[in-house]
């Protein structure tokens, strides 16, 4: 998602009247600008992508907070939606097949041959997929191949 986007999807929200959406895409705008301002610096889509996967992160562990402690079901309710409508934005995640066949390319053009190798691997299938991986997936599968 880039910057334009998101200001898109905030006006979007606005004249939809999506409270709980241009919350949290209020949230994600605020954010960045943040980043704008401290590091005085123009925003990229990197930048963007990475806010909205560290306001997941947040938003789950206070979903995961508000579970454990039974609290109001309203406000998990909300958090849940957050999460939703966060990971709509987000890029597709490369998985299954797809995944399978990454990281056999990504093994042949590293030579990998031992579990010793594997962050060599793991760091390859991130520069090649931008981070949009299922890692725990790909790690499991690096563990077969990688004896």
């Amino acid at each position: 998602m880039t910057y334009d986007d998101l200001k898109d999807a905030i006006k979007a929200a606005m004249k939809a009247q999506d409270k709980p959406r241009l919350s949290i895409l209020r949230q994600v705008h605020g954010e960045i600008k943040n980043i704008e301002v401290n590091e005085r610096r123009d925003i990229s889509d990197a930048d963007v992508d990475t806010m909205l996967k560290r306001l997941i992160k947040q938003t789950r562990e206070t979903l995961d907070g508000s579970i454990k402690a039974g609290n109001d079901q309203a406000r998990t309710d909300t958090l849940c939606e957050q999460v939703a409508i966060l990971e709509e934005y987000l890029p597709k995640q490369v998985s299954g097949d797809d995944l399978i066949a990454l990281i056999g390319e990504v093994l042949a053009e590293t030579g990998a041959s031992t579990k010793k190798d594997m962050g060599r691997v793991m760091g390859a299938l991130t520069q090649k997929t931008g981070g949009n991986f299922d890692k725990a997936t790909a790690a499991k599968e690096l563990g077969q191949r990688l004896a």
